[in-house]
């Protein structure tokens, strides 16, 4: 089973908590076990499980990328100008494995799975798959 879930963005740089999402849809799929594979449809946004609970580390990832990956460096030669945007998904990763146990996610108490934008604002989509 394959589901698309589709994510709007507000921000040209945004990291949007999906992990309720995702564990619905486990839920209304009836899965007790298995692994749930969630892969970002694009190259200038991915995904990333990190911390849920504090605001600021959403805030601080963000600015950090924005140093270590300098939007229109003079040197990029990417005729769009995103080059940055594809670092940092390359840095976070297009996908994630989540494992699933008694029908729900398992993740740690401040773990979240993150929908990150780098290209935006944009309407996104990422798929999951339980296997």
């Amino acid at each position: 089973m394959l589901k698309t879930f589709h994510v709007r963005t507000d921000h040209h740089d945004q990291m949007i908590d999906v992990t309720s999402q995702v564990q619905d849809w486990v839920r209304e799929e009836g899965v007790k076990d298995g692994v749930v594979i969630v892969s970002s449809m694009h190259t200038t946004a991915g995904l990333t499980v990190n911390e849920n609970a504090d605001p600021d580390v959403k805030t601080d990832m963000l600015r950090r990328f924005r140093e270590v990956y300098p939007w229109n460096h003079t040197e990029d030669k990417h005729a769009e100008g995103n080059t940055a945007a594809h670092m940092k998904t390359s840095t976070v990763g297009h996908a994630q494995t989540l494992i699933v146990e008694d029908g729900h996610l398992v993740l740690g108490t401040w773990q979240g799975l993150y929908f990150c934008e780098f290209d935006g604002p944009r309407s996104r989509k990422f798929v999951a798959k339980v296997l």
